[in-house]
């Protein structure tokens, strides 16, 4: 089921039938028509007034009164004057777009800290953790759309679905879409609509000719290019052919940026005096973008993401992340930097964004103490060099940055990661290791190791041995002397229960009845009890026994058996004291 998540909230029911594995839930904030209210904003033509932004070719934002009149997006500027000869035709500006932006951005930063620009208009943010705090994620749309009323007096949409395009869409309808329901919800729509994910004018064009063509070929849907294999799409449409049919699917490139503890390239300055207008922290700005961008070639790298930091004489911090072009250092010059760095200069000190509290009737801007450029996401730039055909790659590395920035959340035992170590018993041989960390494993696979379990490993290696019980043909427990013979063949094995759901760990009271608590399947005299299931064994191999530290008070002595068993399954049984216990299981 979909809500409708508008200005006005009106409830509306939407189904689907078919689910695909989730991307990442994803929540985007859309002001409808922004360069067109930006130039409104700064007085360049009246609200009543018909206006459109065009690029020098066609309309790029068309205002509410000029589209009643005929004008439509995408039309060249003689059509749009025919539709409507009183239109008013403004240039792009993209400065003037960031810096009126800005106070929709703070407001909405009110209700979720950490957003991010995908451009002026259009705001991402991951909804999973904001819908929990907020209530679920029609709250969540309903808190987004009234700050930034309350705050800007400017009507937006928020849509929440799964992956970049299914959002943006279901943000442009006023949509919450279910979790799993993102390629049927996108499945309808016209392949037109993949313009909505671009960033870039470049971007547009590219995306407005493959369009044309996969018309030509008979797809107009986006479940139609959806339905097609990947590779072949790759293979037919190159790089950008492979977006859209990932965005077709409802899939994602990467989750929306979040604000991160720690800068991967960072310079910054301080203020004295402190600056209250635009050149004078733009001249401080530029310094900045200089430094930033010649240490980013001196390591040779690239960064996705530019986060501009600032801090105000009131102790108040502003921070706003923006996207950067993948592919290396040539889309990101230190010129680049200092745009971006003036145009949010612009939006703070100018727009009002930042005003000192509890004084209203003097909007007087605060002054910046201090100001910070960050470049995230940083890697070589060999490493963001587009494949002969798909996305960038790329991806081993920042599944790396991943994980060490949850490792620096979580702290160093956070994250870990096996290796493999020398042992006879399979969970002697793994090593547990925190991520990143060069350690030595304690013993070394190339020694003998005596009584070693042969090959193959098994695949899953239980923490703790799971009790079970294994009896022959007659029901009696299997037994094994201290000579290795067995009291007779494994003809079933009672297995303990699956985990039931929300249930963590044992409470004591279970561990004390027995050696695998309730439903465990066997108590300390071998008997067994209730909640497990019963398997019959179709093959078997063994006894082998271990006997590790004899010489010492406390030594360890086991004996394995493999069994196979009907359901398909193999598992690794050991015998220790009598009671049988599962350590391993085979693919």
């Amino acid at each position: 089921m979909s809500t409708r998540t508008t200005g006005t909230v009106p409830g509306t029911t939407v189904h689907a039938a078919a689910a695909r594995p989730a991307s990442t839930r994803t929540a985007v904030l859309w002001v409808p028509d922004w360069p067109v209210l930006a130039a409104m904003e700064a007085g360049q033509v009246e609200s009543h007034r018909p206006a459109a932004v065009h690029d020098g070719r066609r309309l790029t934002a068309v205002s509410a009164v000029a589209r009643s009149q005929g004008v439509r997006r995408g039309m060249r500027r003689r059509q749009a004057q025919a539709c409507c000869p009183d239109i008013v035709m403004l240039p792009t500006d993209e400065g003037r777009d960031v810096r009126g932006f800005e106070a929709v951005a703070i407001a909405a930063e009110r209700v979720v800290a950490g957003i991010e620009v995908s451009r002026p208009g259009l705001l991402l943010l991951p909804a999973g953790g904001a819908s929990r705090y907020h209530g679920g994620e029609q709250a969540l749309a309903e808190r987004l759309v009234g700050e930034v009323v309350e705050h800007t007096g400017h009507e937006c949409q928020v849509g929440v679905a799964d992956g970049l395009l299914a959002a943006i869409l279901a943000a442009r309808s006023g949509l919450v879409v279910a979790p799993g329901l993102s390629p049927s919800f996108l499945a309808g729509r016209d392949v037109a609509d993949l313009a909505h994910a671009t960033t870039q004018d470049a971007e547009s064009a590219q995306v407005a000719d493959l369009v044309d063509l996969l018309r030509r070929l008979g797809m107009r849907t986006l479940g139609d290019l959806a339905a097609l294999p990947a590779a072949d799409v790759a293979a037919r449409f190159g790089p950008r052919g492979a977006w859209a049919h990932l965005l077709a699917g409802g899939g994602d490139l990467r989750p929306p940026a979040r604000r991160r503890p720690e800068a991967d390239v960072e310079v910054g300055c301080e203020l004295d005096p402190p600056a209250t207008r635009v050149d004078e922290a733009t001249f401080a700005g530029r310094r900045l973008a200089e430094q930033l961008h010649d240490q980013l070639v001196a390591r040779s790298a690239s960064c996705g993401r530019l986060r501009i930091t600032a801090r105000t004489d009131a102790g108040e911090e502003l921070v706003r992340t923006w996207r950067t072009d993948l592919g290396g250092l040539g889309g990101l010059t230190a010129n680049r930097i200092t745009d971006r760095i003036r145009w949010q200069l612009d939006g703070w000190l100018t727009a009002g964004a930042m005003r000192p509290h509890g004084d209203s009737t003097h909007p007087v801007p605060a002054a910046l103490v201090h100001l910070a450029v960050a470049a995230e996401d940083v890697g070589p730039a060999g490493a963001e060099q587009g494949r002969l055909w798909g996305g960038p790659s790329g991806g081993d590395l920042r599944a790396r940055r991943a994980l060490l920035r949850v490792q620096g959340l979580l702290g160093g035992e956070g994250v870990l990661t096996a290796t493999v170590q020398g042992g006879r018993g399979p969970g002697d041989q793994v090593h547990l290791a925190p991520w990143a960390e060069a350690t030595q494993v304690a013993r070394p696979v190339d020694r003998p190791w005596p009584g070693r379990l042969p090959q193959p490993a098994p695949s899953t290696v239980y923490r703790e041995p799971e009790p079970v019980q294994v009896v022959d043909a007659d029901g009696v427990p299997v037994r094994i002397d201290v000579r290795l013979a067995m009291s007779g063949a494994p003809a079933r094995v009672r297995l303990p229960p699956p985990p039931r759901p929300g249930a963590g760990r044992r409470a004591p009271e279970d561990e004390e009845q027995g050696a695998g608590g309730r439903g465990a399947g066997v108590d300390r005299d071998g008997t067994p009890t209730g909640g497990g299931r019963d398997v019959g064994v179709v093959g078997w191999a063994g006894p082998w026994p271990s006997v590790e530290r004899w010489w010492s008070r406390t030594p360890q002595r086991r004996v394995y058996l493999q069994v196979s068993l009907e359901d398909g399954t193999a598992l690794l049984l050991a015998q220790r004291d009598g009671a049988w216990g599962c350590e391993a299981r085979y693919d």
